[in-house]
């Protein structure tokens, strides 16, 4: 009888192994104040733009991406728990299977040969009739009940069989955990530099901060201005690749807080990196916090060397910080102490100006007659 509860048994225990929650209740909790955190980001980026609110948002970013390194910690923690906790049970409980099949085969044979003999056989080993109808009764069950014992371990193997691939595919996620850490490691690193830049470039001056942060936007709007064809632009007919088209201007000017060229590339009308179109060379990144980045394509550069870049295309740090509306950087920021800017390619020549922070921004543009506008600002012919 002991026998026959003994698979019941280990089908319970399985369950509760493998019915039980993969993820503690902390993970659960991290989550809800992830969401928590997330909702207040949202809430303070509605807010109006001050230094103030822009270090909150930056705060609860380094908090809310702590708190993703926690939760991500803590599945791993959980998981490799589980899978090593889970691993020695299936390897003790396939050992008592396969103890318990040997059992029920051996005691099927004994069974077996019991119910060969002959009923006369067992008519002599009774005492009586009642004794012989219970041995005979005996050996059908109990053939009968351990031909269905013994197929219910079987599929309980199988069982187990699966359980252990579904924990192959629980090591997979570990490893997909331990990724997503490293990429939430390496952001809480970005984004404590994002605020330590924020701080350093506006000396944690409100009035400073309002200042970039008026001019930003007033080149951005100019910029739009400029490719809506906003500007004033006359033509100065063609030009050769690698001619003079201008020089930067030194020092301060309208929508610009110092020496620099803002180079812009637009393909039938939209943006495009320049990185891509500008041949590789070695160059000098003054972006911090953004850092370095690579050039893919055959084009000459507009200006001479040494040349120093001071922000690159897309969302970079400013773009993140919300100094251009929330969009990207429409282009790169470069600048060299030899102030001449060339053409990177043949073309006609437009020479403008727009309107810009109280002054006017004076830009060239280059029409490359396949569909390929550069834009070349902060410059004078």
């Amino acid at each position: 009888m002991k026998k026959f509860l003994l698979l019941p048994v280990l089908f319970l225990f399985l369950a509760s192994i493998f019915l039980r929650p993969v993820f503690a209740e902390t993970v659960e909790e991290l989550q809800k104040r992830i969401n928590d955190l997330q909702s207040k980001i949202t809430e303070l980026q509605g807010q109006g733009k001050t230094l103030s609110s822009q270090i909150a948002v930056m705060d609860n970013q380094i908090n809310l991406t702590e708190l993703k390194i926690a939760s991500t910690e803590q599945q791993i923690t959980d998981l490799t728990l589980d899978i090593d906790t889970t691993t020695k049970k299936i390897g003790k409980l396939e050992g008592s299977l396969d103890n318990l099949t040997r059992i029920l085969i051996n005691r099927i044979k004994a069974t077996y040969i019991i119910g060969s003999a002959s009923s006369f056989q067992i008519l002599l080993g009774s005492s009586d009739v009642s004794d012989f109808v219970e041995r005979a009764n005996y050996l059908r069950i109990a053939q009968t009940h351990d031909k269905r014992l013994i197929y219910d371990t079987v599929q309980a193997k199988n069982d187990y069989s699966n359980q252990k691939e579904i924990f192959q595919d629980k090591k997979k996620d570990v490893e997909a955990l331990k990724a997503e850490l490293e990429g939430y490691t390496a952001q809480l690193e970005q984004e404590k530099r994002d605020k330590n830049a924020l701080l350093q470039v506006t000396r944690n001056d409100e009035v400073v901060y309002q200042q970039k942060l008026q001019a930003a936007l007033a080149e951005q709007r100019a910029i739009q201005g400029i490719a809506a064809g906003l500007g004033r632009e006359t033509s100065a007919g063609n030009i050769n690749e690698g001619d003079v088209i201008g020089s930067q201007i030194y020092g301060r000017s309208a929508c610009s807080s110092g020496t620099h060229l803002h180079f812009e590339v637009r393909n039938n009308g939209a943006l495009n990196d320049p990185s891509s179109y500008l041949s590789g060379k070695g160059v000098t990144f003054d972006n911090s916090p953004d850092g370095s980045f690579g050039f893919g394509g055959s084009w000459n550069w507009p200006l001479n060397d040494p040349i120093y870049i001071e922000q690159g295309y897309g969302m970079t740090y400013w773009a993140r910080t919300g100094w251009y509306g929330g969009g990207p950087h429409t282009g790169i920021d470069m600048y060299s102490q030899n102030l001449s800017v060339k053409a990177v390619k043949n073309g006609e020549l437009y020479r403008g100006s727009i309107a810009c922070g109280g002054g006017q921004l004076l830009y060239a543009k280059v029409d490359h007659k396949d569909g390929i506008q550069t834009y070349y600002l902060h410059i004078v012919p």
